[in-house]
């Protein structure tokens, strides 16, 4: 069942449950499509949907989902983030072939932590930044409430230069490949590297 956590007039914020996968990999993928190819047919996606809905059943006991619903229901935005264990492949070792412990930190105290399935429909009516800045806020609130910790991440090359202009600090960490559309880009924070956003926009997620 999902979980409210925030309303307001335009939109509600939810958390979801393992039922809502689903729903949440054939959005990131309709909207990756519409963003950057500009067309979408979901019967020529359904092996990439699967792959997607499969990779987050897998990380789901650690995950922490998160959908924005418009006032008819319908999905406008989604993110995920989840505590790596440190067994479970990542998609940045499975896209791009990188270990954490070898290219950030070998030391066993830290904590990685992997946003990802991040999606904004652009046509909701809603503005894209004011979204992309209340689910960031989500998926990283517990990387600062971690001590050690660091946020790795897969991220289109063009939402990129957004993070960062946001006061997202990141390092890159290889070169980029195609994936779901879109030029992707392998990148790395620290904690410290986002203090600048989350302090800065913390009035967003205590509305909550």
């Amino acid at each position: 069942m999902e979980k409210l956590v925030l309303s307001t007039r335009q939109y509600t914020i939810w958390q979801t449950d393992r039922d809502g996968l689903r729903e949440v990999a054939e959005f990131v993928v309709m909207e990756n499509y519409k963003h950057h190819s500009g067309e979408y047919k979901k019967t020529s996606a359904v092996d990439e949907i699967i792959d997607i809905y499969n990779e987050e059943l897998a990380y789901f006991s650690s995950s922490f989902v998160f959908i924005v619903r418009n006032n008819s229901g319908k999905i406008i935005g989604s993110i995920r983030v989840f505590k790596w264990d440190m067994q479970q492949p990542l998609p940045l070792q499975k896209l791009f072939g990188i270990n954490p412990l070898t290219a950030i930190h070998s030391n066993g105290n830290c904590n990685y932590w992997h946003v990802g399935r991040f999606a904004i429909d652009s046509f909701a009516g809603i503005s894209t930044v004011t979204l992309f800045r209340q689910l960031m806020m989500y998926a990283v609130h517990p990387i600062v409430c971690d001590d050690n910790s660091y946020m790795i991440a897969e991220t289109d090359s063009k939402l990129l230069r957004v993070v960062n202009a946001l006061g997202i600090e990141t390092i890159r960490l290889g070169q980029s490949v195609n994936y779901l559309a879109s030029e992707t880009v392998p990148i790395y924070s620290s904690k410290q590297g986002l203090m600048a956003f989350y302090n800065h926009n913390q009035h967003l997620f205590q509305a909550s």
